[in-house]
């Protein structure tokens, strides 16, 4: 055996160490990396006595469950159904587990992934908000993760419905892979009605993240421990509308616990999916009404990373010639036929007019090329008017 063959064998049993930890009944995330910091390595477990085991301050449950080889057993199960499936599980000891997940206070021992892992570690903002936004709501959504993922910006958010559909559907849009972090196993699509989204985000060249094993059903308890991976592997947190219990608000404090930023949309002061971003407003996030607002927060070396690889995407004219062509088409001389001159249109308004006809994307899109070109100004309160 050759020392390659040697190393690569090392670096396997080190993975299912890993594997077979997080997969130990009564083992969660804390306790599991306190036991791995006794060991000299994490493969040394598979050696342990029962009384060793005993001494990693593990429960006596689980300290049996490992000695009698029943863990190791469950997590070759799990590679080999893994693999069967085309899905991948990246421990926390591999090259590929993202940088910022490591700092926070509980990182998950272990990933299961559809799609390109090497994603995971770009610069990234999490949007998220309620599964029943107002059309305002998701036209923000979905128009902010387009915008910011054209320059660059990785879009993280947690497919489900709602505010995380939108802002998938914003970063597709703009021909961008998105991230969408599951509270299922990755072979466990939900909601079900999403699973034509989950196929595009991997045609696009995404990926789908779970710290959950494979054929996990959704459970209640999943989605708020979900939370925290989508906020720690963030750069920031976008809050899209949410109501005063939304849990939304957990993802908004694990990612203030976690040093992140949050960004949050303002909204009418009246609707119940306001109170969240607008309370958040109140105690310090950055108000965002587009991609700019966000932009500008950003840490400075975030930043430089981003415009490295795509170009001086703060710079006002390169940003300018990533949106479309300033012409007056199809989808501008749509909205300009429902706006009046002497009368200024809610957005609400004309999203609800141009349902039909058009997305709520295309539609922000047509108002900010209309409103750049002359023809519509935008007042207070996000209302419309035609400037002739």
């Amino acid at each position: 055996m050759t020392t390659s063959d040697t190393s690569d064998r090392s670096v396997a049993e080190d993975s299912l160490a890993w594997l077979t930890m997080a997969l130990t009944p009564t083992l969660g995330p804390r306790r599991i990396h306190d036991a791995m910091r006794h060991l000299e390595r994490p493969a040394a477990l598979f050696s342990l006595s029962l009384t060793e085991l005993e001494s990693l301050s593990i429960p006596a449950s689980a300290a049996q469950f490992l000695f009698d080889g029943k863990g190791r057993q469950v997590a070759e199960q799990q590679q080999m159904r893994a693999a069967e499936s085309g899905a991948q599980i990246l421990c926390f000891g591999d090259e590929l587990y993202p940088e910022r997940l490591r700092e926070i206070y509980d990182p998950p021992p272990v990933l299961w992934l559809r799609g390109d892992a090497r994603l995971l570690s770009l610069p990234s903002i999490a949007v998220v908000g309620t599964r029943h936004p107002t059309p305002y709501g998701s036209g923000m959504a979905e128009m902010l993760a387009r915008d910011l993922a054209l320059r660059g910006v990785l879009i993280l958010s947690g497919m489900a419905r709602g505010v995380d559909t939108a802002a998938h559907k914003g970063a597709l849009a703009a021909q961008r892979p998105t991230a969408a972090i599951w509270g299922t196993g990755v072979d466990v699509v939900y909601p079900k009605e999403n699973r034509k989204l989950a196929d595009d985000i991997l045609a696009t060249g995404g990926v789908i993240a779970s710290e959950l094993p494979l054929g996990t059903f959704p459970a209640p308890q999943n989605f708020p421990r979900r939370n925290r991976i989508l906020s720690g592997m963030s750069v920031g947190v976008l809050v899209v509308e949410a109501s005063e219990h939304s849990g939304t608000r957990v993802t908004a404090r694990c990612a203030l616990d976690q040093g992140r930023d949050v960004y949050a949309v303002p909204g009418n002061v009246t609707s119940k999916g306001s109170w969240t971003p607008n309370t958040l407003i109140k105690q310090g996030a950055q108000l965002t009404a587009t991609w700019e607002d966000v932009w500008e927060a950003l840490p400075s070396q975030v930043r430089l990373q981003l415009e490295s690889t795509q170009g001086s995407a703060s710079n006002s004219s390169a940003a300018a010639s990533l949106l479309p062509d300033p012409a007056l088409g199809p989808q501008e001389a749509m909205v300009l036929e429902v706006l009046q001159p002497d009368s200024a249109l809610q957005l609400d308004e004309i999203l609800e007019k141009l349902d039909t006809q058009m997305t709520s994307s295309e539609v922000f899109t047509a108002l900010f090329e209309l409103e750049m070109a002359g023809r519509v100004r935008k007042l207070p309160g996000s209302s419309y008017v035609l400037s002739f």
